[in-house]
């Protein structure tokens, strides 16, 4: 008789659908968006070098620099031009700084445990790239054989390109390799990175990771787009329901759908970008005190204590009190700001505390049903750990509020209050909330 153990084919086995591994330091990680032309008046690298230890203590760990590379002249908007109309992909802005500059940023950045991700644009590259003379049948046409803007869009400096080219795919892999090698940067925020196909995504990943691990940001909102290639995508849809329900335009519900859907949707290694603002909400939609009044800061609250990774976009911390010009030199006004302190209290819980980790690595919300619906979103996020209970009030009425089932009742203390003192919220508890008020309460095991 043969002892030997037997073995179990599965016939229909449990196929993960993502594929690759994202880095374990992104596991509680925060991301912080540099637009360097206007981060300081000088607008350079050594300008932001010298301000990556105020990050490092503002709590990020994931700095994004917009695009660094050279822009194009041929139909530049503006005076100084689009940073996402890129003249070479090898090449780095005068404007910003030299190669010397650019690796003692991320040096520094490595020294203090912070990551650097460059911003690539694939989609489409400036009219006068060389490519475009030495390559043009790597760029799309339109209906008149023409090279091809993005359709509908008033993208009219740049021109895109046809990735059914194979030498296309070779020659921006290769390019993106480039930095990882020579500069060591830590990964790629990819713009418009559902207009690239993916399985040229799925290639640039095994590529780059050959080389490090590198973490990978999509602009973009597809769960496909995690299987092979993105750690994290765009909240886009979350950032717009709630700027409905703001302006009195959506339903409460339309929120909890958000979050259903990205529970049962969405695969669970799946990190979202959560975000109040960035470089295109500031420029063309309004600053976040535009876009939310006076729910701003509840809608941050949400963005990095509910699931999803909170974006920080530059200036936020100082209260962004502007829309920042795209194409001209147009700083941003530095200041001591209560949004910078809140950030800073916020990103210091989601570090120590691993029921607010992303994705995976994170608890999931659970409703905690209410008499105000219409009004209150309120959930609990626990693990063994800490057990969190969050309510916040989306609406400009004040409400007596109780709660329903008993999953929420515990000891806790509030985390915004001065002195915290211990809070026994029992299954008849009522809070008296405000018009855009929220409540934070925690109780660690």
């Amino acid at each position: 008789m043969n002892n030997a153990r037997a073995t179990i084919i599965l016939k229909y086995p449990v196929i993960p659908h993502v594929k690759h591994s994202t880095p374990l330091w992104a596991s509680n990680a925060s991301i912080y968006q540099v637009n360097v032309r206007q981060f300081s008046p000088s607008g350079t690298f050594k300008a932001v070098n010298t301000q990556l230890l105020r990050l490092k203590q503002l709590g990020v760990s994931i700095i994004w620099l917009m695009p660094i590379h050279e822009i194009g002249q041929v139909k530049r908007k503006g005076t100084l031009g689009s940073p996402y109309a890129v003249k070479d992909y090898y090449s780095i802005n005068a404007e910003l700084g030299t190669d010397a500059e650019l690796k003692e940023l991320i040096e520094h950045a490595h020294e203090l445990e912070l990551k650097v991700i460059l911003d690539w644009v694939p989609n489409h590259s400036a009219w006068d790239n060389k490519l475009v003379t030495e390559h043009p049948h790597w760029y799309a046409r339109d209906y008149k054989g023409d090279f091809r803007p993005a359709p509908w869009w008033d993208w009219d400096d740049i021109i895109e390109f046809d990735y059914s080219q194979p030498d296309l795919r070779e020659y921006m892999i290769d390019a993106m390799s480039y930095w990882v090698r020579k500069f060591d940067v830590d990964g790629f925020r990819c713009d418009v990175a559902g207009y690239i196909p993916n399985d040229f995504w799925r290639q640039a990943r095994e590529a780059l990771d050959e080389i490090k691990p590198v973490f990978m940001l999509a602009e973009w909102e597809n769960r496909d787009l995690h299987e092979y290639a993105f750690d994290m995508t765009y909240a886009w849809s979350w950032n717009e329901v709630l700027h409905d329900i703001v302006h009195e335009r959506a339903s409460l519900d339309k929120l909890r759908k958000y979050y259903s859907w990205n529970e049962r949707a969405w695969p669970k290694e799946a990190m979202r970008m959560t975000f109040v603002s960035n470089h295109d909400e500031n420029a063309w939609e309004g600053t976040p005190s535009e876009k939310f009044g006076d729910a701003e800061h509840a809608c941050i609250v949400l963005s990095c204590l509910g699931q999803g990774m909170p974006l920080i976009h530059n200036g936020q911390e100082a209260g962004e009190t502007k829309r920042l010009a795209f194409f001209e030199k147009d700083c941003i006004e530095w200041q001591e700001h209560s949004t910078g302190a809140l950030y800073t209290q916020l990103l210091s819980l989601r570090q120590r505390y691993t029921a607010l980790w992303n994705a995976e690595h994170g608890a999931l919300m659970h409703q905690v049903p209410n008499n105000h619906q219409q009004a209150i979103f309120s959930f609990v996020r626990q693990d063994s750990e800490s057990k969190w209970f969050m309510i916040f009030n989306f609406s400009n009425e004040h409400k007596q509020v109780s709660f329903k089932e008993d999953l929420f009742t515990d000891e806790y203390i509030d985390v915004f209050e001065s002195s915290p003192c211990l809070h026994d919220l029992f299954a008849d508890f009522e809070l008296d909330l405000e018009p855009w008020e929220y409540r934070i309460f925690m109780r660690k095991y």
